[in-house]
């Protein structure tokens, strides 16, 4: 039997100690392309979630780095805030890793995000100053190299998340995770209530990773016509397909019609579309959660929200 809510202060989990104890909820808003932003994730961390962005939402390093600053320059006013952090893609295709990377060593950023390659010498630089690594995968093999590069951090990305998702259940590849690695590990796919934060602790993972419930919100950059149409939206209305950025990724069936795909037969390969910015511009990303996504409220009210459903869902099962 149930007897004490798990906390992420009290519970014998690998949070580490710049987390622990920050957060009202033991969860993060993913940092979405496009999507998230300053607004975002400053109402998130001060909500108790951790907040975060891509580096590659501002255009230049030098726009990345305005971000930066403004983010920690608000927080600095509200001392009990979560982390926030921003992502990295770490691959031979970004030309700005270097210089964004530079940046993010400048300013300090409390957690960095890697994706698409964990590279030691991106850990290195960020354990340098203290900061954290979370690196997202979708198997058993990516979680080795991360562990092997020296991450801190290792999300889960399974079936059922947005943009680029992977195909295995979370039964499946959480518990093989820990098998490799030691450190934090987070869940990502389909979680859009409080309740499947704690699912999401009871099955093994230490944080839940939440995109989608974030897009529907006031503060996020989405057009207003993508947050509408994941209201409207449900779990079948999500397709898995490789047709729009080369890369397997989860899109609203919608607007795969309304640019000309076919959502019930989308191509095997990569089609020209117009250069993967211009299609995650006019086609919408979404994971199979959006079927519990009735609203677009605040972000503050959100994560209120969802700290009460993952109350409420504990007291339930004592």
């Amino acid at each position: 039997m149930l007897t004490r809510r798990p906390e992420t202060e009290d519970r014998d989990v690998p949070i580490p100690d710049s987390l622990r104890g920050r957060l009202r909820l033991p969860a993060v808003a993913a940092p979405m392309f496009l999507v998230s932003g300053p607004d975002l994730v400053v109402e998130c961390c001060r909500a108790g979630v951790l907040g975060t962005f891509p580096a590659l939402n501002q255009r230049t390093t030098e726009g990345f780095a305005g971000w930066m600053e403004q983010v920690a320059a608000r927080l600095a006013a509200a001392p009990d805030a979560a982390p926030w952090g921003v992502n990295l893609i770490v691959h031979g295709s970004n030309p700005r890793l270097a210089a964004d990377l530079a940046a993010v060593v400048a300013h300090r950023v409390p957690l960095v995000i890697t994706s698409l390659g964990a590279a030691r010498e991106v850990v290195a630089a960020v354990h340098g100053y203290g900061g954290l690594v979370f690196h997202d995968v979708i198997s058993r093999r990516h979680a080795e190299k991360a562990a092997e590069a020296g991450v801190d951090g290792i999300i889960a990305v399974c079936a059922g998340a947005g943009g680029h998702a992977g195909t295995l259940s979370p039964f499946a590849l959480v518990p093989e995770i820990r098998t490799v690695f030691d450190g934090t590990i987070l869940l990502a796919g389909g979680l859009s209530t409080g309740a499947q934060v704690l699912a999401a602790r009871a099955l093994g993972a230490d944080l839940a990773y939440l995109g989608t419930r974030f897009i529907a919100t006031r503060e996020a950059l989405a057009p207003e016509a993508h947050k509408r149409m994941i209201l409207a939206s449900r779990a079948a209305d999500i397709v898995h397909t490789p047709a729009v950025s080369g890369v397997p990724a989860s899109f609203l069936r919608a607007s795969l019609a309304a640019a000309g795909l076919d959502p019930d037969s989308p191509p095997p390969h990569r089609l020209d579309v117009g250069g993967e910015i211009k299609a995650w511009k006019t086609v919408w990303s979404a994971g199979q959660g959006v079927g519990s996504i009735e609203d677009l409220p605040a972000a503050r009210e959100l994560c209120a929200r969802l700290a009460a459903e993952y109350d409420a869902a504990f007291a339930a099962l004592r």
